[in-house]
């Protein structure tokens, strides 16, 4: 053979070595029919990358001819690097998003649409997460991420401070003008203890707005809906905690003092915060509960999620779909994340969750999971950062006694709709 033809042919041998070789990285399986799927995640950090890793090897022990190949990333460089590998088409199988963020890539078609495979998995039963976590991560009408794990607000409260004003603890019928009652009754301005507190600023205020039957737009987001009497009335509900009734501390009257720092200190009998205060407020040196929040028509929640979201892109749907639901509802994950207090599953069966269910405090953990029955998302648009400015530079205004409720939520609906219509 010619030296030419010799160096064909092992031209044409490396071509197919090459070859070969991309094709099986660019599927992500070996010639044992053995997938690779990549995932991307922020949420376990340096603290929880153990946690990953032992959940990887359950999910992978229960799906032999699967392997998961994880990267991670801190939350603040999360997302510009999954857009960089989007961009480039070499995006993740499998990736986390906070809710957020998952309407936003949802919006825009980056996601596979799981229906199809949910529905030929035999194995797969959606009960087994809360029906309104599960129905978050939709989006028009379509499931395309599985809510991974959540966090929410309630109400703390001081039961020495109830107690010594004879005041009957909160319950699930409350609604705010028990609390307002109640509120009236614990504040003692003489020793400095409020009756209640909830922050004037725009994620209290969505999920307040919630509770009275209101919105800041309609279904579809294409009309804005924020300046309606139940809004006006909420808002006016939330300032005249302070300057009417007097139950709630201003801005002043904390003089620069954190709400947590208060109600630790046994000056705010009603707190509205996030359960992840627990561990905080576990040593304080009064008895303390939860209960569900007071609504006026209804009851509504905070409802932070991340969850896991397959690329439209994938070459391994079925095998990420099959990651995604383990790390969703499999009872693996959920002890893993329960043993080592690493966020919430959003699953239905209390039995996964019996761990978290007998700590304490808060003695009445239940309630963490019973408010996840009238959750609330917050209502993200495209401009979300400037919405989220928009409401917080009026909200201030209310606040300082420059604008009223009905002169700030005229300015905000004028805006807003500026902000949709772009």
């Amino acid at each position: 053979m010619k030296k030419s033809g010799i160096w064909a042919f092992i031209f044409v041998l490396l071509i197919g070595i090459i070859a070969g070789c991309s094709s099986e990285q660019s599927t992500g399986t070996s010639k044992d029919g053995t997938v690779t799927l990549k995932y991307f995640a922020f949420s376990p950090g340096e603290d929880h990358e153990d946690e990953l890793k032992a959940m990887i090897a359950a999910f992978e022990k229960k799906n032999p001819k699967i392997k998961v190949d994880y990267e991670l990333a801190s939350f603040d460089d999360y997302f510009t690097k999954l857009q960089t590998q989007i961009a480039g088409n070499n995006a993740p199988d499998v990736f986390e998003l906070n809710y957020e963020n998952f309407v936003s890539y949802a919006s825009k078609g980056a996601l596979l649409e799981l229906d199809p495979l949910i529905e030929k998995d035999t194995n797969f039963n959606p009960d087994s997460i809360n029906k309104k976590a599960y129905e978050a991560f939709q989006y028009d009408g379509k499931q395309y991420g599985m809510v991974e794990s959540f966090s929410n607000v309630v109400l703390f409260y001081n039961k020495d401070l109830f107690d010594k004003a004879g005041v009957e603890y909160p319950n699930d019928s409350w609604t705010w003008k028990e609390e307002l009652a109640a509120a009236e009754k614990l504040t003692d301005k003489k020793n400095g203890v409020w009756g209640t507190y909830s922050p004037v600023q725009f994620w209290e205020f969505y999920k307040t707005i919630a509770q009275n039957g209101g919105s800041i737009l309609n279904e579809d987001k294409t009309e804005v809906t924020v300046n309606s009497p139940e809004n006006v009335e909420t808002l006016t509900w939330m300032m005249d905690k302070m300057n009417k009734y007097h139950v709630t501390p201003t801005e002043k009257e904390m003089s620069g003092q954190a709400n947590e720092d208060l109600f630790k200190a046994g000056k705010i009998a009603m707190l509205r915060t996030g359960i992840w205060m627990f561990d905080g407020f576990k040593d304080v040196p009064f008895k303390w509960d939860i209960a569900l929040e007071p609504g006026n028509t209804q009851k509504a929640h905070h409802f932070f999620a991340n969850g896991l979201a397959v690329s439209k892109k994938t070459k391994n749907a079925e095998a990420a779909w099959k990651w995604a639901q383990f790390m969703s509802s499999s009872e693996e994950a959920a002890k893993i994340r329960i043993d080592s207090a690493w966020e919430l599953p959003a699953v239905s069966n209390d039995a996964l969750v019996k761990g978290y269910l007998e700590k304490s405090p808060p003695e009445s953990r239940d309630v963490v999971f019973k408010a996840l029955d009238t959750l609330v998302v917050p209502p993200v648009i495209e401009e979300w950062s400037k919405m989220t400015d928009m409401f917080g530079k009026e909200l201030d205004k209310v606040k300082l006694g420059q604008a009223t409720p009905e002169e700030a939520l005229k300015n905000v609906e004028k805006e807003l709709n500026t902000l949709i219509k772009k």
